[in-house]
């Protein structure tokens, strides 16, 4: 249920002093009530997020960060079209508009789609001569027919010992790739796809990034087949939501700043092992974020939490989150590895306290022990 709320609540400027044109556009931002069972926070909820979106309060989320399916075929989108991830991705782009805060960031990552089928394209590769299976030649299959006129391509390939599609390909040079009836594959370029339904929504592309990873050789099959380069980095897309936004350098420090702060292109090694789950991010890219864009205690969300990666970085960085995650043993897998942080910051609280207390002697104890 939702319910009325003063607008000074939730903004520290007056709207009011805008120029009239401003103030009816961001009427929508500022407008709206509150939910009186909204989702809470520090919690991993299971569903899909386009039912959870809705519950979240509007206007309090400072910053979500997440990475949605690639449409690249692993398991967990097996079932989706190219439709069908269109509208997921544009309906949950859409749902975060109203539970963003204004002046708080949209954070997307993702890849191109490097192995995207189109019917239309045509089938055809050129010859790959650095890896051919049969040395026959065109002149071989040509002296073959010469000698032999009578001979049809079947008989001409025993001769030779080849493969009919062999004699055929040195004749025509026909090479069919991927099968007669198989779709062709190209390279489809998701960042104007993004940055449509973003604006759609009502955000502003306001960065990017571009994550240079570990270059993953087994995602790139052609790579020994073409001059096509293998798959070693992704973007990161940061739209913006109107309103006010806190500008605050000392977020950082010097060296983080001139490291990766206000760098385009980061480095940043992929997570070795994905044994849990099919599709980590490595814990460093929301580490950044939520420590460049929020504040301690701000709300962090990640709508395909996955195995809890971005949950983790808020703990660790003193922000609370909100998690949703559409199967369950990632959702149990994501519980488990908040536990682990939330026991291991304890651990170091605990560890401090008793530092602490030997460097002061203020208690009777033993200093070389350790918190148990």
């Amino acid at each position: 249920m939702r319910t009325a709320t003063n607008k000074a609540d939730k903004t520290s400027f007056n709207m009011n002093r805008l120029p009239p044109e401003l103030q009816r556009q961001l009427a929508d931002v500022y407008e709206g009530g509150q939910i009186d069972d909204a989702l809470a926070v520090n919690h991993i909820y299971q569903g899909d997020a386009r039912n959870f979106l809705p519950k979240i309060q509007p206007n309090s989320i400072a910053l979500s960060i997440w990475s949605p399916p690639y449409f690249v075929g692993k398991e967990y989108e097996a079932d989706l079209s190219f439709e069908d991830w269109q509208n997921l991705l544009s309906t949950v782009i859409a749902l975060h508009f109203p539970i963003i805060k204004p002046g708080g960031f949209l954070v997307i990552n993702i890849a191109d789609i490097l192995v995207f089928k189109d019917a239309t394209m045509p089938k055809i590769q050129a010859e790959v001569t650095s890896s051919k299976r049969s040395p026959v030649t065109r002149e071989d299959v040509l002296n073959a027919m010469a000698e032999h006129p009578t001979y049809n391509r079947y008989q001409i390939a025993k001769l030779l010992g080849c493969s009919e599609q062999t004699v055929d390909r040195r004749l025509n040079g026909n090479n069919i790739r991927g099968g007669k009836y198989e779709a062709q594959t190209r390279i489809k370029i998701v960042g104007g796809l993004i940055e449509e339904w973003g604006l759609k929504a009502g955000f502003y592309l306001y960065d990017r990034r571009a994550w240079v990873k570990d270059a993953a050789w087994e995602n790139s099959r052609w790579h020994s087949l073409s001059y096509k380069s293998v798959d070693e980095f992704e973007y990161l897309y940061v739209f913006w939501k109107p309103g006010v936004t806190k500008i605050d350098r000392t977020r950082l420090t010097p060296d983080e700043w001139r490291e990766w702060g206000s760098r385009g292109v980061w480095f940043i090694p992929s997570v070795r092992a994905n044994d849990d789950h099919e599709a980590k991010f490595p814990l460093e890219l929301p580490r950044r974020f939520i420590q460049l864009l929020t504040e301690p205690g701000e709300i962090v969300l990640d709508c395909f939490m996955g195995s809890g990666t971005t949950a983790v970085a808020a703990i660790q960085q003193r922000r609370q989150f909100i998690g949703i995650e559409l199967l369950e043993e990632y959702v149990k897998l994501a519980q488990i590895n908040v536990q682990k942080t939330r026991l291991a910051q304890q651990q170091s609280k605990l560890t401090f306290i008793s530092s602490r207390l030997c460097d002061l002697s203020v208690a009777p104890m033993r200093c070389e022990s350790s918190v148990s």
